[in-house]
């Protein structure tokens, strides 16, 4: 049983991020994204990184007002990469949600991963089903991030997308995994008796402090992918 104070931290935390990513959804109904794969990456990266990331759609993600002809100026490298890094986020939580979820209502999908073959622990074997899942995603979310801006065939775009993202979110996921299992099984289970499951406030909350921890990781990665000339400068 966990405490209340934690199970409240967790529901506010849910509740902002939630109010952030509808915030962002609403205000890019007024400000045109340049990329329409960007109006589901806001939102999606709020979910997790609330008002830190509402902060840097803010600054740095809003379009132009209507009417106006302003292009921006060039964004700065740092910038550049939170944005690159952002995006391989997105196809991460989009796929985390999912798959974990899925997992939950269909339990032979762990099974199907490795759950009492290769894994004793369920949550291990929905991981490798994570990982697929939102390195799939991750590949389309790039896939129309590059083609057009470098006006790639399909094949073309598709090779690309998948050098772009295999490190990214190779990256992104190291971090993620690596926070989850200390909160998961070095906090939550020593301390409250079970780790938190994912119909429950704490697992979700748990979710959104690993998944900056694997912007956190993602990052100098992706510095080095857009430096190279892998990914886009956006």
């Amino acid at each position: 049983m966990f405490p209340a104070w934690l199970h409240l931290l967790a529901i506010a935390s849910l509740v902002v991020a939630g109010a952030c990513a509808l915030l962002i959804a609403f205000d890019e109904t007024r400000r045109a994204q340049k990329m329409w794969i960007m109006y589901l990456v806001w939102p999606l990266t709020a979910l997790f990184g609330g008002l830190l990331w509402l902060w840097l759609y803010w600054q740095h993600g809003r379009g132009p007002a209507p009417g106006s002809d302003d292009a921006g100026g060039e964004t700065p490298m740092r910038i550049a990469v939170a944005k690159g890094a952002s995006h391989c986020g997105a196809g991460c939580t989009l796929g985390d949600i999912v798959a974990e979820w899925l997992a939950f209502a269909l339990p032979g999908i762990a099974v199907a991963f490795g759950w009492g073959s290769l894994f004793a622990e369920k949550t291990f074997a929905v991981w490798v089903f994570d990982y697929l899942l939102a390195f799939a995603i991750g590949i389309v979310f790039q896939y129309f991030t590059i083609k057009p801006m470098r006006d790639l065939s399909v094949a073309g775009g598709i090779k690309a997308a998948v050098k772009a993202d295999f490190l990214s979110i190779t990256s992104w996921q190291v971090g993620m995994y690596g926070v989850m299992a200390l909160l998961q099984f070095a906090w939550l289970r020593p301390s409250f008796g079970q780790i938190a499951p994912v119909n429950s406030p704490e697992f979700w909350f748990v979710m959104q402090l690993a998944m900056v921890a694997g912007f956190v990781t993602a990052y100098p990665v992706n510095w080095w992918l857009v430096h190279a000339g892998f990914k886009e400068k956006m």
